[in-house]
């Protein structure tokens, strides 16, 4: 089973402000281990939304492009970890294990894909 651990922004992130070297550290490791268990498939973090766009699409189908920055830092993606494990228990177990900073509160969330048999 596929699942993303999708780690939500915060005020930081969306101001750019790189986490702190022990931070970074730690991050660093939390992807060997994951590597060294054979379950991360992929991992990355995220510029600012300052930096991105989005595109919407009307229901009648009119497309229009909004830049950066986004408001609702709480509802934007710093970053992810796609892992292959066995159940959903062990995807929050590995999202639990993830670095946080210490003093901010900070949310992990954890998505199944659909995989299509063929």
């Amino acid at each position: 089973m596929k699942f993303m651990l999708i780690l939500k922004a915060s005020k930081d992130s969306e101001a750019g402000k790189m986490p702190s070297e022990e931070v970074i550290s730690a991050m660093v490791k939390y992807n060997q281990d994951q590597a060294k268990a054979g379950v991360l498939l992929d991992a990355a973090g995220l510029y600012p939304s300052s930096t991105g766009a989005r595109v919407n699409v009307s229901a009648q189908g009119k497309k229009t492009v909004v830049d950066g920055p986004f408001t609702e830092s709480k509802e934007l993606v710093a970053g992810y970890w796609l892992i292959q494990v066995k159940s959903i228990e062990e995807a929050i177990e590995w999202a639990k294990r993830a670095p946080i900073t210490a003093g901010q509160e900070t949310q992990i969330e954890v998505r199944q894909f659909i995989e299509f048999e063929g």
